[in-house]
Parts: C-alpha cells; structure tokens; sequence
C-alpha cells in the first residue's frame, strides 16, 4: 500500500463539492426557515400591524399629536399648517386633511368624548374641528399674537383654555363668540392646562413660574417655582390631583396641584431629556394609569420615565430631528413620537 502524502501546513485539504440543490428545495428550505423565525424576538404586546410603525405624509416640522380617546385614530400638525389624521391599525392610513389655518399648529388636543378637535396656531386663532367630518365648527378670534397651547376642560360645558404670546392666558365657551375671560401674565405663555375640575387654569412660560389661575375667584391664586427656565409643556394627570411640566432647564417635573397640598408642591425631578438653541416647545404627558411619563427632547430620542422610581425606561431612536412631542395610547402600550424631521414614529413599548 502507498503511504498517504502527508499534507503541508500551506497546502488545503480538498473538500468534496456539495452538490447544487434543485430551486424548488431552496425555496421549501428558506419558508421553513422563515416558519421558525417568526416566534423569535421579543413578544408582541400590542395590535399594531408591526413593533414600529412609520407615518410620513407631513411637509414640515410636527409640533403635535394625539391619540383620539377611543385609540382607533389620531391627528398630527405642524408648521405646514395642516392636521393630519391617521388610521392607528393596519397601515396607518392618512384618511383626512383638516385645512384652514394660515400659520404653523403648536398644539392639537381632542375632548373627551373625542367629538371634538382644538388646535392652536401662529395665525393668533384657535380652531375647533369636528373630528368625524373634518369640518371647521369655530374659530376662536382674540389673541393678539401667537397662540402657543390650548387644552379643553375634561368635562362640564364646553370651554377650552390658551395661551399666547400676548402674554395672555385666555377662557372660551365655544358656543360664545368672543373669550368669557382673560388673565394677564406679565410675559409669554407657552403652556396651559386646566384642573380636573375645569374651575383652575395652570399656566407656565418664559417666567420659569407655574401659575394657577382661578376661575371663580378670577385671579391668581399660587405660583408654583422650582424651574429654572421657560416651561414649555405642561400636562395634568388623568386622575387630576398630579401636573407634570417639562421646562429648558433640562428637568422635567411632578408637582402635587391637589387643594390644601404642601407649600413644597414639587413631588419628583425627573433628568435626560435636553433643550437646545433651537428653543422648541417640547411638551410632556403621562400615561393613562399614571406609572409612566414622557417628555420630547431635542438630542432626537424618545424618553420615557417610571414615574416611581424616576428612572429612564426607554430611550429610544430613529428620529433625525428634535422629538416634539410624545404620548401614549389611551388602551395599549403604545408610545407616538412627533419629529422636526417632519415624522411620526409609533412604537409598542413592554
């Protein structure tokens, strides 16, 4: 017998061919593949047709969005003036353009029912949309500058509060024409919120100051301080008794807005989320049971907190632009995100 060679170190050992496979056992090959592949990743927690949905269709930076309350739909607007609203499920259909505003949409807020739609703009006006026909019911006329926020009481007749750059902050019954009150605040109003009740207004600006407006009494009642620059959101929570404000000092915080609280209001200081020299108003929200919140942030992530324990649950990417505005679904762990990259990110949290 011949001894085998014995192979160099440079020399390959020959690996016999592997012969081709036919096309159709490929394709048997790859589906099952993917059949197994599907389970894998982390579990799904919610009814959207993927983990990240993306809604692009604005022309300009978003400022603002909302789920509507029932969760099936929900609006977005921004400096291109127009509202835009989606379907949340399937592909996430822009079904409707609300036009009419001459000026860039600050803010956008449903009432409760979800009948109707406010929106606030540079054009010194606030409308009011009904948000099945898409048609303009009112046009709130009295401001004198920008109308940087507005926010419909949660019950009782129909009002909504604003805030403006007149250095107004400003009641409307919209069956009324003209505002049923106006408070004068020394510099510019950059965001408001009612109380549960709808008998306070809560007002926050240039001034670092919180101010709590009351509407029997007509005048304001406390002033709630701690941040130490322009407050640009503000957001009540849904049981009534907590207010969270996001300010360009780079906190955002829980503050107690229960009567007969502590002089000390501020609960809780929450840190991550950054301002920049672009000074947009960055608004904050809570989620609907209250154990987390969320804040927009300039640096393009998405944060959101445990309310607890203050620590930073999610920071989350894909924007390239500063995150304006976050919120979350009134049913399902779902946050949406509003981008100066002129996108909507929608994305199920665990």
């Amino acid at each position: 017998m011949i001894e085998p060679k014995k192979r160099g170190a440079a020399e390959m050992a020959v690996v016999p061919a592997a012969q081709k496979r036919p096309r159709t056992e490929l394709v048997a090959a790859a589906q099952s593949q993917q059949q197994q592949m599907v389970p894998m990743g982390p579990p799904r927690s919610s009814s959207l047709q993927a983990p990240i949905m993306l809604l692009s269709g604005h022309e300009g930076e978003v400022y603002c969005c909302k789920f509507h309350p029932s969760g099936s739909a929900l609006a977005s607007a921004g400096y291109d003036r127009l509202i835009l609203m989606w379907s949340v499920y399937g592909d996430c259909d822009n079904y409707a353009t609300l036009k009419g505003h001459s000026g860039a949409i600050m803010e956008l807020h449903y009432n409760t029912d979800g009948s109707l739609l406010f929106s606030a703009s540079t054009d010194k006006t606030v409308a009011v949309w009904d948000s099945e026909t898409g048609e303009r019911i009112k046009r709130l006329k009295g401001h004198t500058s920008f109308v940087n926020s507005c926010y419909p009481a949660r019950r009782g007749p129909q009002v909504v509060c604003t805030g403006s750059d007149d250095g107004t902050v400003k009641l409307w019954d919209i069956r009324k024409k003209a505002s049923v009150h106006t408070f004068q605040n020394t510099y510019q109003v950059l965001a408001v919120t009612f109380n549960d009740t709808s008998d306070q207004i809560i007002s926050g600006g240039i001034d670092n100051d919180i101010k709590v407006w009351d509407l029997r009494q007509n005048k304001l009642i406390y002033t709630m301080q701690g941040h130490g620059d322009s407050l640009t959101g503000l957001s009540l929570s849904s049981e009534g008794s907590y207010l969270l404000s996001n300010s360009m000092d780079n906190t955002v915080r829980v503050w107690d807005v229960r009567p007969f609280a502590p002089k000390e209001r501020c609960v809780k200081i929450f840190q991550g989320n950054v301002h920049n020299f672009e000074k947009n108003l960055l608004r904050c929200s809570w989620s609907p049971d209250g154990s987390k919140i969320a804040a927009g942030s300039a640096d393009r992530f998405v944060y959101v907190w445990d309310t607890t324990s203050r620590r930073i649950l999610y920071k989350l990417p894909g924007h390239a632009g500063s995150v304006n505005e976050v919120v979350f679904h009134p049913e399902e762990p779902i946050v949406l995100s509003a981008s100066s990259d002129k996108r909507l990110y929608m994305g199920e949290i665990q």
